[in-house]
């Protein structure tokens, strides 16, 4: 079956309720859990919880844009000395940057956190009313033995709830375990596999939700697989230095979901391997190549064709990191989902 295939038919038993253990085997997934298990205790108990970065960024006149960050360890940065060194605190200042308007960050994430734990964070995120969110999840699932199409079909449901409340949604799909080193040979190659298939499977649901999905585990597969610095000590989150390289990754396409920066209205570019596909086929290229977007687009007015949803395929240029500026929100002014979205112009 090809991975293209694979990765619908998870997708489709995710929104139908079914296993989705056929995409890899209940044999190869309950070996590849043991091992995940025997990774975590190489790998040791969760020794600090990152400083939270909640508060407002960039000194630009005009009301924030909220963006709030949902997810695990690598949404809320384990391992970060400082709030400052945190994916959130970093995609907000690049945001405000980008949108030359104050960003006000809402970060729910918690370490551990699983597909499970994505309701909670939504519940209370919503209580602030964001115009955009960040989401990385899945890490953990397999971990606890989740069935694919259940980390699935929850991610696609957090999406669409957060899209009915008028929220942008980027989710950065399943990271590639593939270049977890305390993971062994063969299982190394096995894990990189079913990565790729779920982080597929992961993109399908998301764009068909509303939100736009970016391909986390190849873009930080090569890097981390040659750089030691994108480790931290454990060997299994990110440094410092990955947590950069992943919010890089994600800001583009959270300020082309707000309408700002200057990519926003470009359409793709096919000389930059840019396109437009049947959204199967753009899932499965996109986790294959480095932090590439997928969303949702009409060709000749039409949202379907014979192959299911039209997507666009993107790979958005990177911006240099922002300044590090936190502003005390005396005498801000607030702002509601609506008005943030006509402040920063239509989602490309």
């Amino acid at each position: 079956m090809s991975t293209a295939r694979a990765a619908k038919r998870l997708a489709q038993a995710a929104a139908f309720g079914g296993g989705g253990l056929g995409l890899i085997g209940a044999t190869l997934y309950g070996v590849l859990t043991a091992e995940a298990r025997y990774a975590a205790r190489v790998i040791g108990p969760m020794k600090a919880h990152p400083a939270k970065g909640d508060g407002l960024y960039g000194r630009y006149p005009g009301r924030p844009i909220t963006l709030a960050m949902i997810g695990d360890s690598s949404a809320a940065g384990y391992g970060t000395s400082s709030a400052d060194e945190t994916p959130g605190v970093l995609l907000a200042c690049g945001l405000a940057e980008l949108a030359q308007r104050p960003v006000r960050l809402v970060d729910v994430s918690k370490v551990g956190a699983k597909s499970t734990d994505l309701a909670p964070q939504i519940d209370t995120a919503l209580l602030s009313g964001p115009h955009v969110a960040a989401i990385l999840i899945g890490a953990n699932d397999v971990k606890s033995q989740m069935p694919p199409s259940v980390s699935v079909r929850l991610l696609d449901h957090a999406v669409r709830r957060l899209r009915a409340a008028n929220c942008e949604v980027v989710v950065g799909t399943c990271p590639d375990l593939g270049v977890v080193r305390p993971i062994m040979p063969p299982l190394r190659q096995v894990a990189r596999s079913w990565s790729h298939r779920l982080a597929a499977a992961q993109t399908i649901a998301v764009v068909e939700a509303g939100g736009r999905s970016v391909s986390m585990g190849s873009l930080l597969s090569e890097v981390f697989r040659t750089d030691p610095r994108m480790f931290g000590p454990d060997r299994f989150h990110p440094s410092v230095t990955g947590y950069a390289a992943a919010a890089a990754a994600l800001l583009p396409s959270v300020a082309a979901a707000m309408g700002v920066g200057t990519e926003s209205f470009v359409q793709p570019e096919a000389f930059r391997g840019e396109a437009v596909l049947p959204i199967a086929e753009a899932a499965v290229q996109a986790a294959r190549t480095a932090g590439t977007e997928v969303a949702a687009t009409e060709v000749a007015g039409r949202e379907r064709g014979p192959r299911g949803r039209w997507a666009q395929l993107r790979h958005r240029r990177r911006h240099p990191k922002a300044d590090i500026e936190r502003v005390d929100e005396e005498g801000s002014e607030e702002l509601g989902p609506e008005a943030g979205k006509s402040m920063a112009g239509s989602p490309s």
